[in-house]
């Protein structure tokens, strides 16, 4: 068999030297090159599962916090709502008791002016009567040309308007 494979140009001696070189220079990359290649490998390999890790932690949490916003949004426009049904109710409330002031106020108002009217119709009525008796004893006098008592007169005619009146409202 020697013969074969030196006729093929193999040469058992330099053949057993590269196998044993072979074999020591695969045993020295496997210590100093494939085991910390490894260790990196397997590193970075935990780097990247601490970074997934950490990248659904931080997906939960943003989960979380979008929940917890949108339920804190939710509250506030409940309160904002329970808000705009209070002050509406106050501003109705105002709103009727300002018109209730408003309707006592025109009440009182109009009473006021029933009774200003009355007093100066009432006023009115008296000057008329003195003017009248005035013009009426006047009148007399110029007819019978001679001075009249003027009070017997006045309640003479006074008495006459009062008939009169009460004549007119029966």
């Amino acid at each position: 068999m020697a013969e074969g494979l030196a006729k093929l140009g193999i040469s058992i001696p330099t053949l057993l030297a590269q196998v044993v070189n072979f074999s020591i220079l695969f045993g020295l990359l496997y210590l100093f090159a494939y085991k910390p290649i490894m260790k990196m490998l397997d590193a970075r390999s935990a780097k990247v599962k601490e970074g997934i890790d950490q990248a659904e932690n931080i997906k939960q949490q943003a989960a979380h916090a979008e929940e917890e916003s949108k339920r804190r949004i939710e509250a506030a426009s409940k309160e904002g709502q329970v808000i705009i049904v209070r002050a509406t109710r106050s501003g109705e409330e105002v709103r009727q008791q300002a018109q209730q002031e408003a309707k006592g106020d025109a009440e009182a108002l109009i009473t006021r002016a029933r009774g200003e009217i009355q007093r100066e119709r009432d006023e009115a009525i008296g000057d008329l009567r003195r003017e009248f008796a005035d013009l009426t004893i006047l009148a007399a006098e110029k007819v019978i040309d001679r001075s009249l008592d003027k009070e017997a007169h006045r309640q003479l005619i006074d008495k006459t308007l009062e008939e009169s009146t009460s004549l007119q409202k029966g």
